[in-house]
């Protein structure tokens, strides 16, 4: 018994030993800075905190994004109870724009060889011209905003300003030179080796441990790939589009039911998607109103203004419709294009169809019979009978036609057709 007590005191003592030192919660952001990337980045915050992890890396790549979305990044990272690693990698990767301000506000900053940093001068969301004066106050509010956080950091904040005011940019050797960045390092190991011990925060532990953590990587997942996909303007555009034939077809042939439920579900994630972009409203107003002008064109025979006029509402619409300078939240003209030679095109060849359908002979009907020909079943002297078109007829003529002659239909009276002999007729012509 004294020996499986000393047994049991042994392994307690050796346990606190064997453990590991904890986790570090590892995330890949890549792209534009959007509402998204601020949903999964605050998230993944709070279950590093839940999870009591060492720390979280954010392995970032963006070319830049929305100020309301980084700055809700920036207050997570500064609200974390958890020390928070931004990675500038792969190599070939940046941080521009808002990337530069989240890395100024990160416990510590790393970066791999072959990578950017910098270029953070505002860009105003909008086609209409801002003042010199308006331009002014955004960019001495940027640069007090990137001063600020350079300076909680410690970080180098004549270069921060810099990188507002005169969009500045530095490689990787140069930020660490510079004192924008802590390490230049190959790989995540590297990474967490390399910051193991650094000092942060008093409220985050004071130093950083990561000389024997356990690397736990965290996919993005499925709703926020999903959401990552629809905040493309490119998709969005291409929803709304497709959301619109939808309800066309449903409405030009009521009763179809799947067109009708497949555009609704479309226009509904078109608008869920405009809500993650800046939108431009004139030019949805200018996209309904091509979708007017070329369904009116169904019915108003116009000789094709209303499609032209549609074609050109259409694209100045699309080009409008997302209001950012930035070609990143832009939609593509390589997508713009197709799309308004495409629908205008379905249109005019919906209208010209419909215009053949109204100007082609009767195949049925009463009317249908109106330049048949036939042959006299039995000698017609003002009325008698002929075979027309696969039927037995009685006929009517003016002209006395004898038995076995070949006949034509000139006209319809009432029920019976008005014949003449084929070869005195040329072209039969028309009475309703």
């Amino acid at each position: 018994m004294r020996n499986i007590l000393l047994l049991v005191l042994a392994l307690c003592l050796l346990l606190p030993g064997m453990t590991s030192a904890g986790e570090a919660h590892v995330i890949v952001v890549e792209g534009p800075i959007g509402p998204v990337a601020a949903r999964f980045i605050s998230q993944e915050i709070e279950r590093a905190e839940d999870a009591a992890a060492v720390c979280l890396v954010i392995e970032l790549d963006t070319p830049g994004g929305l100020d309301t979305s980084m700055r809700d990044i920036i207050q997570s990272i500064l609200a974390s109870r958890v020390p928070v690693v931004l990675y500038v990698s792969p190599s070939g990767a940046r941080c521009a724009s808002a990337g530069v301000f989240i890395a100024m506000s990160a416990d510590a900053v790393g970066m791999t060889p072959g990578t950017s940093i910098g270029a953070a001068h505002p860009v105003t969301i909008g086609e209409a011209e801002v003042d010199d004066d308006t331009m002014d106050k955004i960019v001495n509010d940027s640069a007090s905003y990137i001063k600020s956080l350079a300076a909680k950091r410690g970080r180098n904040e004549e270069w921060a300003e810099s990188a507002v005011r005169e969009s500045a940019t530095a490689t990787a050797e140069e930020a660490l030179e510079l004192g924008i960045i802590d390490v230049v390092v190959d790989d995540l190991a590297g990474l967490l080796e390399a910051v193991d011990g650094m000092e942060i925060d008093e409220v985050k532990g004071g130093t950083l441990d990561t000389g024997d953590v356990t690397v736990k990587k965290i996919q993005m997942g499925l709703r926020y790939r999903l959401l990552n996909i629809l905040s493309n303007p490119n998709v969005a555009y291409m929803l709304m589009i497709l959301g619109f034939y939808g309800l066309f077809f449903e409405l030009s042939n009521p009763g179809s039911i799947f067109p009708g439920v497949l555009g609704a579900i479309f226009l509904v994630l078109a608008f869920f998607s405009f809500q993650m972009l800046p939108i431009n409203y004139a030019g949805v107003l200018l996209i309904l109103l091509a979708v007017a002008f070329f369904i009116t064109e169904i019915w108003v025979t116009s000789g094709g203004l209303l499609t032209i006029g549609g074609a050109v509402a259409m694209f100045l619409g699309s080009l409008m419709l997302i209001e950012s300078p930035l070609p990143y939240l832009k939609i593509s003209l390589k997508v713009i294009i197709p799309a308004v030679i495409a629908t205008a095109g379905f249109f005019a060849f919906a209208v010209g169809a419909g215009l053949r359908a109204q100007r082609r002979k009767p195949a049925t009907g009463r009317e249908g019979l109106i330049g048949e020909e036939g042959v006299a079943t039995t000698d017609i002297d003002r009325t008698g009978q002929a075979f027309i078109h696969g039927e037995l007829w009685t006929v009517a003529s003016s002209e006395r036609i004898a038995k076995g002659e070949a006949v034509v239909v000139v006209s319809m009276k009432g029920l019976k057709p008005e014949v003449m002999p084929a070869g005195s007729h040329e072209e039969p012509g028309r009475r309703d």
